[in-house]
């Protein structure tokens, strides 16, 4: 029987519990989350992202706040068949139990098979490449797919802003096409585009590249193409590295990267340029790119890209560059909106994966990408773009833009906060350095050589050819262009010449005028060269320059000599204002000359008739410098000397308006309006091979038309009756009645156009450059020296008015006259009414001491003596006296008044009295007018 043994069986429990005690804490505490990440390790790309998410996982899982869950990814590399990919992430979602998968593919098409995989096992899936359908739409097909970008439309805008900056009126669009793409990227960009005044003049759809057995041979094919194009503006808006890297191999072969060319990168390109090999870089050299932009002074990033250089280049020594780039930045935010999102839920909720989704979704923090925050399922943010310029082995920052601020050369803060922006509409960055080493600003369009001039079209057949005129050399057998336009243009092309040269060659147009135009639109010809007027239809299919010529349709008839006399014309040389006004000065100033001369001045003296009479006999006999009467005082002589010289200057105006009215015979029109041309159908004529009958027909609604193809028919035509009018544009009315001063003349109204100009194709620079030129000609007389050359009045028509109209005088000629007339007679009479007032105090004062209160030690004789010295220049209008008793008695008045009392008697009463006699001593004193000095 053995012994039992209780202590190696007691060691043996305490084991077995210590055992499986340790492996519950160690399960407790290591519970682990599993993802996935599907992305190119081969890639500059995808070893940024790799390196990223370790870095945010490791910087998780060692955070003491997170010991109860770990983060664990299993990485995956993408394969060229996106079958393949879509199998890899299969079976993540199926062995490996992920609960989140981050896809770092550059497509779309890869994107949306996961996405698929996503919203049937119900896993969030977080892509970073921005969908091609409108963020509703995805969110309702791939409920789950989480998309760590903003949505394309900032790019667009930003894109157009450039283009619009710039002026270019041109672009072709590159696009990189899949099987889940549509075109409303590329129909808003062409929307966007068109509100900025810049039209699409090709789009250029690539294949998708691992679609290709030949990819070279492809994309050479549909590159080559572009050299039909006018437009030398390339945006690339869409594209892989392997597609951009043969197209611009090609363009660059073929001369698409050189001079008067401009490249446009989108963000999908541009932020990967810190990623690509030194030959992607040399091939687009001078391109600008469009980055997303992120804050490199923050502590976390610095931070951030401390650890990320130390590990890739630990891990990838073959790598050039170690900094960090968009997408590692974008890869770290989403794990750490993972990570945010599994501590807010907790151990029993990280299961559920319709709540990590959400929770995901309403992530708000501030990332190393940006604000990270989510609206159906894309960034909320609303991001800033950096503009650069590729230059060497790298490139070059230019500035900002947000649709926020438009363009500036600082960024708004990450946390939305304003850092000194000064935004603007317009690109200000002048340290480009364009493709081929241009100095300048790129035309984007296809400059002409030697080898490929200019093709300028010239109207053959003219019927005014002062403008332009073709006619062959006999002996040289040459063509020959001459004619106002022709100088004008070689006048352009030497202000041209001072930036850059302009091959071209002229070819004559045998055609009417609209077909001439559309020989442009076909691409036949580059330009026209000649009268061509600007029309609002041809504005949406050619580029107009500056008009150097006003334009508008004219009727010109024939004149008829109107000599007949009319019983009104004597007024007709003074307007109706300028009779009330002379009616007006004259009665003011007859009645100035009345007032101051009735009193003193017997021949203005008698009944008011006689005197109202006497005044306006001499204003009105003074009109013809026939007045006789007498001028007495002074202000009354300095008003009529003023009136005088008025009268004067107004006879002497009226009398040669009049003349001139009388004797030049008067130009009228035989037809009047177009009313009568119309009512009677008369015949007229135009220019068959221009707009003019068209718009005669359409408009003017005129169905008897003649056509006329020489300047010199219509003084025929008009002569003998087989067209009652010519209806001709105005610079041609003006060269016409130049050589036919007398004979004609413009009736009826002025139906104006946009003027005579040169037309280039659509969106061309050199209509602009043209237009500069023209206008620097307008300011230094260029434009009117040609004019005067080709133009020149005839001999016979010097200084011949063609209307033969005399106009009539008006008061803005003469007011100053008048002004200075009435000014003076005001004067007068405020000068005359205060002399009144103060010899009327004068002689109240004169009253008082001396009659009313006589001094007793003043003579009776000196008294009176004084007083009629005083009334030779004042006169009262009654008489003082002094009565002795017995005369009182005689007169009726009482004697027993006071012998010294004064009484107030008329004129007549006074010379009564004083009659001489002895016996009755009197003393009469007449107060009257003051005579004027």
């Amino acid at each position: 029987m053995s012994t039992f043994k209780p202590f190696p069986m007691l060691i043996f429990i305490l084991k077995a519990c210590i055992f499986v005690s340790l492996v519950t804490v160690k399960a407790t505490a290591n519970e682990t989350i599993e993802i996935g990440a599907i992305i190119d390790l081969n890639s500059r790309i995808g070893k940024e992202q790799k390196t990223a998410i370790n870095i945010a996982v490791e910087n998780y899982n060692h955070d003491r706040r997170n010991k109860k869950q770990l983060i664990t990814v299993h990485f995956r590399n993408t394969s060229k068949d996106t079958i393949q990919d879509f199998f890899t992430a299969e079976e993540l979602v199926e062995k490996n139990h992920v609960k989140m998968i981050v896809i770092g593919m550059q497509t779309w098409e890869e994107t949306a098979l996961i996405a698929d995989i996503g919203k049937r096992h119900q896993v969030p899936i977080i892509s970073f490449v921005t969908a091609s359908y409108t963020p509703e739409l995805v969110q309702l097909r791939w409920p789950f797919l989480v998309q760590m970008t903003t949505s394309s439309l900032d790019q667009i805008n930003c894109t157009a802003s450039v283009v619009s900056s710039y002026q270019w009126r041109k672009v072709i669009v590159i696009y990189e096409d899949d099987m889940y793409s549509d075109s409303s990227m590329l129909a808003v960009l062409t929307e966007t585009l068109k509100g900025h005044g810049v039209e699409v003049e090709h789009q250029l759809i690539l294949p998708q590249f691992s679609s290709l057995s030949d990819s070279r041979e492809v994309v050479s094919r549909k590159v080559v193409k572009l050299l039909q194009k006018q437009s030398r503006v390339f945006i690339v808006l869409r594209s892989s590295v392997s597609t951009a890297n043969h197209l611009f191999k090609e363009a660059k072969g073929i001369g698409l990267m050189g001079r008067d060319s401009a490249w446009i990168l989108a963000d999908s390109l541009a932020d990967l340029l810190d990623s690509v090999d030194t030959a992607f870089i040399s091939s687009i050299q001078g391109a600008l790119g469009i980055k997303n932009h992120y804050a490199e002074a923050t502590k976390s990033f610095r931070y951030f890209k401390g650890q990320f250089q130390k590990i890739f280049r630990s891990e990838y020594p073959m790598e050039d560059h170690s900094e960090p780039g968009i997408h590692a930045l974008k890869a770290y935010d989403s794990i750490t909106a993972f990570a945010k999102a599994v501590n807010s839920l907790g151990t029993k909720s990280s299961n559920d994966s319709v709540l990590m989704k959400n929770r995901i979704l309403s992530s708000n923090f501030t990332g190393l990408s940006g604000n990270i925050s989510f609206v159906n399922g894309v960034l909320s943010h609303p991001p800033t773009f950096r503009i650069v310029n590729v230059d060497g082995n790298r490139y070059n920052g230019l500035g900002f833009w947000s649709s926020m601020f438009g363009f500036s050369k600082v960024p708004v803060a990450e946390n939305g906060e304003i850092i000194g922006v000064n935004g603007s509409r317009i690109m200000k960055f002048s340290m480009v350095k364009w493709p081929g080493e241009l100095k300048r600003v790129p035309k984007g369009w296809a400059m002409p050589t030697d080898s490929k001039p200019l093709i300028i079209g010239v109207p053959g057949r003219t019927s005014f050819e002062k403008f332009v005129k073709v006619e062959t050399v006999a002996e040289t057998n040459e063509t020959k262009y001459t004619g106002f336009c022709i100088d004008l243009f070689k006048e352009v092309l030497k202000i041209l010449e001072k930036n850059y040269t302009l091959p071209y060659d002229f070819e004559p147009y045998d055609g009417s005028y609209p077909d001439l135009v559309q020989q442009v639109i076909k691409g036949k010809y580059d330009a026209i060269v000649g009268d061509i007027t600007i029309l609002a239809e041809r504005t949406k299919y050619v580029e107009f320059t500056q008009p150097f010529a006003e334009s508008g349709l004219t009727m010109v008839v024939p004149v008829k000599f109107d000599r007949s006399n009319k019983a009104w014309m004597f007024l007709k040389p003074f307007t109706g204002n300028m009779w009330i006004a002379t009616g007006a000065v004259l009665v003011y100033t007859m009645l100035v000359v009345w007032f101051m001369e009735h009193q003193s001045n017997p021949e203005f003296r008698g009944q008011w008739k006689d005197q109202l009479g006497t005044a306006m006999w001499f204003t009105f006999s003074s009109l013809f410098f026939a007045h006789r009467e007498n001028i007495k005082s002074n202000y009354t002589k300095t008003v009529v000397v003023v009136w005088l010289f008025l009268v004067f200057v107004l006879t002497s105006s009226y009398t040669a308006s009049l003349t001139s009215m009388l004797t030049v015979p008067r130009l009228e029109p035989s037809v009047t309006d177009i009313g009568w041309i119309k009512r009677t159908n008369a015949t007229v004529g135009c220019d068959g091979d221009s707009f003019v009958k068209d718009y005669l027909r359409q408009v003017l609604e005129l169905q008897n038309i003649k056509n006329i193809s020489n300047q010199d028919d219509y003084p025929k035509e008009l002569e003998s009756g087989n067209i009652k009018a010519a209806f001709l544009e105005i610079p041609y009315q003006k060269v016409f009645l130049r050589e036919h001063c007398n004979q004609y003349v413009v009736a009826g109204p002025n139906y104006r156009f946009g003027g005579l100009a040169f037309a280039f194709q659509k969106g061309s620079p050199l209509a602009r450059d043209v237009s500069e030129a023209i206008l620097i000609l307008t300011q230094d007389g260029t434009l009117n020296r040609l004019e005067e050359h080709w133009f020149a009045l005839s001999k016979n028509c010097d200084n011949v008015d063609p209307t033969g109209e005399t106009e009539s005088l008006t008061l803005g000629s003469f007011w100053g006259l008048y002004l200075v007339s009435g000014a003076t007679s005001t004067l007068c009479l405020l000068f005359y009414v205060y002399h009144l007032f103060r010899k009327s105090r004068q002689l109240t004062g004169a009253f008082r001491d001396n009659i009313v209160h006589p001094s007793t030690d003043q003579s009776f004789w000196t008294k009176t003596d004084g007083i009629i010295r005083y009334n030779k220049n004042d006169k009262p209008t009654a008489t003082l006296r002094r009565v002795t008793s017995a005369r009182a008695a005689g007169l009726g008045v009482d004697e027993r008044a006071d012998s010294r009392k004064w009484h107030l008697v008329s004129p007549s009463d006074a010379a009564q009295i004083f009659d001489g006699s002895s016996q009755h001593p009197q003393l009469a004193i007449e107060l009257g007018s003051s005579r004027s000095d």
